[in-house]
């Protein structure tokens, strides 16, 4: 084993900071906001609400925070930090969310991508998730138009 392995584990109020950074730097290059410390502390702070991360020795690798309600459930954002990106931590951290709602009732997992972001909708088309949907103007950019968003659905066996 590697010793500087990334280890998940749940993201907790004492990773607020992290996480934030995290999601900044991976969504204000594309032209989004990135969630604040704030942000993420509301989001955890809400019902059905639980968050991974996955980090090493020498620093954080990315983090997902999904919520499920009733047999439902919502990925809200998997960040990956865009030094460990295309070495499998967003699928990671999407396994786990997906192990997570699962285990937690849900027989659907949705989400919404940006059209723009071709590699997470590799990722999502990868581990079973179809199109159901499409929200126009729904990603606000600094620069440009707003980017279209695709509705993603998995069925939970």
């Amino acid at each position: 084993m590697n010793d500087d392995e990334p280890v998940q584990r749940p993201l907790g109020a004492l990773d607020l900071d992290r996480a934030a950074r995290l999601h900044r730097e991976a969504f204000e290059p594309m032209g989004e906001r990135g969630w604040t410390r704030q942000d993420i502390a509301g989001l955890l702070a809400s019902p059905g609400t639980a968050g991974f991360l996955l980090a090493a020795k020498s620093g954080d690798v990315g983090m997902a925070i999904c919520r499920i309600a009733a047999d439902e459930a919502e990925l809200l954002t998997v960040a990956v930090d865009p030094r460990h990106r295309r070495q499998g931590a967003g699928r990671r951290l999407l396994e786990a969310v997906i192990d997570k709602v699962r285990l937690a009732g849900a027989r659907t997992l949705f989400l919404e991508v940006g059209m723009d972001n071709p590699a997470a909708r590799a990722l999502y088309d990868s581990v079973g998730f179809v199109a159901v949907g499409h929200r126009k103007g729904y990603y606000a950019r600094a620069a440009g138009p707003p980017a279209d968003a695709v509705v993603m659905r998995l069925t939970l066996k």
